[in-house]
C-alpha cells in the first residue's frame, strides 16, 4: 500500500471495538468497514470524482464488488 493513514486514538479505539465485535483484526475489520460503505456510496459520483482511472478493474466502484 502506498499510504497508510494515522487514526486518531479515538477512531483507533472505535476500530478495535468494531474489531472485536466483529471477531476480526484490525485490519481486517477496517475493511469490511469500507467495504460495506462502498456499497452504499453513490458510486457514478465517486468514478466522477476518481483521478487514477488505471485502478478501474480492481475498483470497488466498478459495480463487480471486486475486491482488491
Amino acid at each position: 500500500m502506498a499510504y497508510t493513514p494515522e487514526l486518531r486514538q479515538d477512531y483507533s479505539g472505535t476500530l478495535r471495538r468494531l474489531a472485536w465485535a466483529l471477531d476480526l483484526p484490525m485490519t481486517t475489520a477496517l475493511e469490511e468497514v469500507i467495504f460495506q460503505i462502498a456499497r452504499e456510496v453513490n458510486h457514478a459520483l465517486v468514478c466522477k470524482a476518481c483521478r487514477d482511472p488505471s485502478f478501474c478493474e480492481r475498483c470497488l466502484f466498478n459495480g463487480k464488488d471486486t475486491i482488491m
